[in-house]
C-alpha cells in the first residue's frame, strides 16, 4: 500500500497504518487516527508522541467517565482505543530508555487495556506465567460462549515481535481466535514490553526456552485440548515461533506472520562486501569503518534510525554495531527449520519493508507439512504483518488452523 500520509517518511506511515489497522478489532476509530496524524510533523519523534498522547488522554478520559456512569460497552470500546493510542505515543522514544514519557504512556496503555479486558464477556484474564525465577505477563482469552464451561477446546499461543506488546496481540490473532471458539494466550516474552520494562529481560535467540514454560502453563489449563495447541508469532515473531517449534514438539501447528528465516538479512543488505567480511566486522572488538557507516545510515534513513535505537534497547546492546551483531544469532539455518514437524503456515506480505523475501526462504527450508500464504497490495494486505487488513488476514489464518487442528482430534 502506497503512503497515504507521511509520503516522505515511510516509517511514520507504516506506524500510522498499524494503529489504523487495529480498528478491525476495536482498537481505533478512523477519524481519530486521521486527525492525530495531521497534527504530526514527519520525522519528529516529539511531535509524534505529543499528538498521540493527546488523543489517548482525551479518549481515555471520556471512557473512564462512561465507566463511572455505568456505560460499560462504551467504556470498554474507548479504553481499548486509548490503549492503542498510548502504545503508539511512546513507540519512537526508546533511543533514550530513561525518558519518563515512555513509562507514563506504557503504563497508561496497559492500564486502559486491562480495564477494557475486564469488560469483555467473557472477561479477558490477566495472567502471570512462571519463568526462570520471575514471571512473564500475559492475557488468557476464553473461547466465545465458554464462560463457566471448562470443556477442552483448541488453543492458540500468540506473541508479538521486535517492537509490540502483548496488549497489541488483541488485534493480531487473540480476539480473532476467541471469537472462533479458541482459548487464546497472549504473552510478553523476553525483549517484549512487559518483560523488558518490568524485569529487564532482553531478547534471546533460543526461543524454545521461552515457549516451553508457556506451554507448560497452557497445557495445565483444564479448558485446553492438549492435542490441539498452536503457536503464532508476529513480525520478528515470525522467526521466534518457528524456532520454538523446531524444538517444542507438543505444538500441533505453527503460524509465522510474516515468516523470517534469519533476522540478519535486513542488516547484511545495508553493508557492502561479502557476508563473511560483514559478520567478522560486526563481531570485532573494534571496527571504526562499520561504526561510521551505521551512523551515516541512521542519519539518512528514519527507518534505520528507529530500528537501531529501539533494537539496542530490546537486545540489551550498548552500540549500534553490537545491536547489528546480535541479529546474526537469530537464524533458522544449520538445520533448525528442518527440525519443525508440526504443520506450519508461513505468511508473506507483498510489500514487506523489513524482511522482504524471507517468507519464501523459510518456506523452502521447511520439511514439515507447510503452506505459503501470500497477501497482496491489490487486496490491501501487502504491508508487513498484514497491518491494515487484519480481518482478511486472520480469517485466512484461522480457516487454515480450523482445518489443520480438526485433524488432531
Amino acid at each position: 500500500m502506497n503512503p497515504v500520509l507521511f509520503e516522505d517518511d515511510p516509517q511514520f506511515w507504516f506506524e500510522t497504518l498499524r494503529a489504523l489497522g487495529h480498528a478491525a478489532y476495536g482498537g481505533a476509530d478512523i477519524g481519530e487516527i486521521l486527525t492525530t496524524a495531521q497534527a504530526i510533523t514527519s520525522g519528529d519523534y516529539d511531535s509524534w508522541h505529543d499528538a498521540w498522547l493527546a488523543t489517548a488522554a482525551r479518549t481515555a478520559g471520556e471512557a473512564e467517565a462512561q465507566l463511572a456512569a455505568g456505560h460499560r460497552i462504551s467504556a470498554r470500546d474507548g479504553l481499548l482505543r486509548a490503549s492503542n493510542y498510548y502504545r503508539a505515543a511512546e513507540f519512537f522514544l526508546h533511543g533514550n530508555p530513561a525518558d519518563p514519557r515512555i513509562d507514563h504512556a506504557y503504563h497508561r496503555a496497559v492500564g486502559c487495556f486491562r480495564a477494557a479486558a475486564a469488560l469483555f464477556v467473557p472477561s479477558v484474564e490477566v495472567v502471570q506465567i512462571p519463568y526462570e525465577g520471575t514471571v512473564l505477563h500475559g492475557y488468557f482469552y476464553r473461547a466465545a460462549g465458554s464462560d463457566g464451561d471448562d470443556a477442552p477446546r483448541p488453543a492458540m499461543v500468540v506473541h508479538n515481535g521486535f517492537d509490540g506488546p502483548a496488549e497489541e496481540m488483541h488485534y493480531n490473532g487473540a480476539a480473532a481466535g476467541a471469537e472462533r471458539g479458541y482459548q487464546v494466550l497472549s504473552f510478553d516474552g523476553p525483549g517484549h514490553a512487559a518483560a523488558r520494562r518490568l524485569d529487564g529481560l532482553v531478547f534471546r535467540p533460543d526461543w524454545e526456552h521461552v515457549v516451553t514454560p508457556v506451554l507448560d502453563w497452557v497445557l495445565a489449563r483444564p479448558e485446553v485440548d492438549s492435542a490441539r495447541v498452536g503457536l503464532l508469532g508476529l513480525s520478528m515473531g515470525g522467526l521466534l515461533a518457528p524456532r520454538a517449534a523446531a524444538f517444542e514438539h507438543r505444538l500441533a501447528a505453527c503460524v509465522a506472520v510474516d515468516g523470517v528465516y534469519e533476522l540478519a538479512s535486513t542488516v547484511l543488505r545495508a553493508f557492502p562486501g561479502s557476508r563473511a567480511d560483514t559478520e567478522t566486522a560486526l563481531r570485532a572488538d573494534s571496527a571504526p569503518h562499520v561504526d561510521a557507516l551505521m551512523e551515516k545510515l541512521m542519519a539518512s534513513d528514519p527507518t534505520i534510525r528507529w530500528a537501531i535505537t529501539h533494537g539496542m534497547y530490546v537486545m540489551g546492546a550498548d552500540t549500534p554495531r553490537a545491536f547489528a551483531a546480535s541479529y546474526l544469532d537469530y537464524t533458522l539455518a544449520d538445520g533448525i527449520a528442518e527440525q519443525i514437524t508440526c504443520p506450519t503456515l508461513v505468511c508473506d506480505g507483498e510489500n514487506d519493508m523489513f524482511w522482504p523475501g524471507q517468507p519464501q526462504v523459510l518456506f523452502d527450508h521447511l520439511t514439515c507439512p507447510k503452506i505459503l500464504l501470500r497477501f497482496t497490495s491489490a487486496e490491501g494486505a501487502g504491508a508487513h504483518s498484514q497491518f491494515g487488513a487484519q480481518r482478511l488476514a486472520y480469517a485466512r489464518i484461522y480457516d487454515w488452523l480450523d482445518d489443520t487442528l480438526a485433524n488432531r482430534r
